[in-house]
């Protein structure tokens, strides 16, 4: 037999041992297997024990998975969704996406706030996110509140209200309350802003801003590395900002082509900003400040708001992403695609 042949007949048996394995085999590849994928030794340290090539150890453990005698599965929390999360970070070129499941629909599902569980979500996410030493900002948000409530591990780190607050008289009930909770947990400094989001007019907003205790927090504002904001639709019970503006007020920003509103800035359906002149009526982050901050985490979910989240994400303001499966079906089917988030586009560009 001829060299040739030989490596014909040597296929050929390679072929028929991938197709079936004796009892001894299998005994063996199973024992190779408990020990690579349980008890983690290496290729190499197999090899050693059982006396063949971590070559032969390979080819054990490949076909041990092709025979069905290994199973990988990749198991998330039920509440998580995978698969809708790797597509949205990747078309909204986010730097994280996290979806999770929408509560039961229910007769007035339409009407229902951002699921509370976005903010416990949320919450292990700026676990993972703040380091010892960071600046945390946190923005007005129902999904924020939600989510410093559910706040139970976090580094060392400063904390900063990056807005007023809704009603000043709820201050303990609302942001305030959120970044002591947060500050609270991580053992660090905090700096509430003890001052209404909106104010009557430019001059009132800029008086405050020169308060002593308003201006430490805004000198904080350029050491942000990480914040949580919120995301409001132009609608009522939907964007704090538009319920505390008259009706002549927001019909002049409708008409502007408002689609959704984060931390008091207004933003078209492509996501650039309009109605500027609110943002000289409120207490909050300037946008060009908030698009330097290194990571912008959004909290929003619900059908209602799929558009709005669609708008904030095209602006370049915001780098990752928590919400629910309602919100993200719509995302993945919306309009043009967008532009990487990761960009930090001038939302104040042509």
């Amino acid at each position: 037999m001829n060299s040739s042949e030989e490596s014909a007949v040597s296929a050929m048996s390679a072929g028929r041992s991938a197709m079936r394995m004796g009892p001894a085999e299998l005994v063996q590849a199973a024992a190779m297997a408990r020990r690579f994928y349980l008890e983690g030794k290496s290729k190499i340290q197999i090899a050693e024990e059982f006396g063949v090539s971590r070559f032969k150890v390979a080819r054990v453990l490949e076909t041990a998975l092709e025979r069905d005698l290994v199973r990988i599965e990749i198991r998330v929390p039920a509440e998580l969704d995978a698969e809708r999360s790797d597509a949205l970070r990747a078309r909204y070129g986010l730097r994280h996406a996290v979806v999770v499941e929408s509560p039961a629909p229910t007769d007035d599902a339409d009407d229902s706030p951002d699921p509370e569980n976005l903010g416990e979500v949320a919450a292990g996410l700026l676990g993972e996110l703040v380091n010892e030493g960071d600046v945390l900002g946190l923005a007005w948000g129902r999904s924020t509140i939600h989510m410093a409530a559910a706040l139970d591990v976090l580094p060392p780190c400063t904390v900063v209200q990056l807005t007023g607050v809704y009603d000043a008289g709820t201050a303990e009930r609302g942001s305030v309350e959120a970044v002591r909770r947060a500050a609270q947990v991580s053992g660090g400094d905090a700096h509430p802003i003890y001052a209404p989001m909106l104010l009557p007019d430019a001059a009132t907003a800029g008086a405050l801003r020169h308060q002593t205790g308003i201006a430490r927090a805004f000198e904080y504002f350029d050491k942000v590395t990480v914040a949580a904001v919120s995301i409001g639709s132009w609608e009522p019970g939907i964007s704090t900002v538009h319920d505390m503006l008259s009706d002549e007020e927001r019909a002049h920003y409708a008409s502007l082509g408002v689609a959704a509103e984060m931390s008091a800035h207004l933003f078209d359906g492509e996501g650039r900003r309009v109605g500027r002149d609110l943002g000289e009526r409120c207490i909050t982050v300037e946008a060009d400040r908030l698009r330097r901050i290194p990571e912008v985490v959004a909290i929003a979910g619900g059908q209602r708001k799929a558009a709005a989240i669609d708008a904030v994400l095209r602006s370049g303001l915001v780098t990752s992403l928590v919400t629910d499966t309602a919100a993200a079906d719509l995302l993945l089917v919306a309009g043009s695609a967008p532009r990487p988030a990761l960009d930090r586009a001038d939302p104040d560009g042509d």
